[in-house]
């Protein structure tokens, strides 16, 4: 879910939207009633109001015994649920942020490693640290076959559908349809933060043939063609 387009028209989600924000077990029905209408401006407080009665009476929040509003058990499975997720993204993101930091690190000092050496070839700095928010979760591989030389993977972006991603060794391209990279990477045959996290993640899993496939296409840039 988004948290910066609140989901008006579905109770449900509208609910756990909230609480992913307030974050409490518990919140008075005054306190509750503000945060929608004043703080967060998602509902008028007549609208508010109304909204806050049906959740109650369709179970999706719960009065204590102080009177109090919590979430449902089952809202609240589902709350616990995306906060581990939560947890574990951001997680991940600090550590790729390390490997980045890393990255440029030995870059600069002039002792960079191969994977380093090539990706930097290919990479602007702001890039990189655009490509820590790419979310891993966000690509689905569809073909990985180093000996073929073919990868295939979809990733979710801005767009209704998923942007493409796909690389030919043999045939020497990369095809790639974002806008960043159709309109300024692709002419200089340059990364966008997708390709980017894509390697980075590749090579947590395959280090040796993904350091191997970014050295081809680095070394042999003039080469290949970039295109979406």
């Amino acid at each position: 879910m988004n948290l910066a387009n609140p989901p008006i028209n579905n109770p449900e989600l509208l609910v756990l939207y909230l609480w992913k924000i307030i974050d409490l077990p518990t919140i008075t029905l005054n306190d509750f009633l503000f945060k929608i209408s004043y703080d967060l401006f998602v509902l008028p407080p007549d609208k508010a109001k109304e909204f806050i009665n049906s959740c109650i009476e369709n179970k999706l929040l719960v009065l204590t015994e102080k009177k109090d509003l919590s979430l449902s058990t089952s809202l609240n499975t589902e709350l616990k649920n995306w906060q581990k997720l939560r947890k574990n993204e951001i997680n991940q993101n600090i550590n790729l942020v390390k490997k980045i930091n890393q990255l440029k690190a030995v870059n600069e000092k002039g002792k960079s490693t191969n994977f380093s050496k090539h990706l930097n070839s290919l990479v602007d700095k702001e890039t990189l640290n655009r490509a820590v928010r790419v979310k891993n979760e966000d690509f689905d591989i569809k073909e990985l076959d180093f000996e073929k030389g073919i990868i295939k993977a979809t990733i979710k972006g801005s767009k209704q559908h998923p942007y493409i991603i796909e690389l030919d060794l043999k045939n020497k391209h990369i095809k790639h349809d974002c806008h960043d990279f159709e309109a300024r990477r692709s002419k200089n045959k340059q990364f966008c933060k997708h390709l980017t996290k894509f390697f980075l993640l590749l090579r947590e899993s395959h280090k040796v043939s993904t350091e191997q496939f970014l050295m081809y296409i680095s070394e042999n840039i003039e080469k290949w063609d970039f295109f979406s």
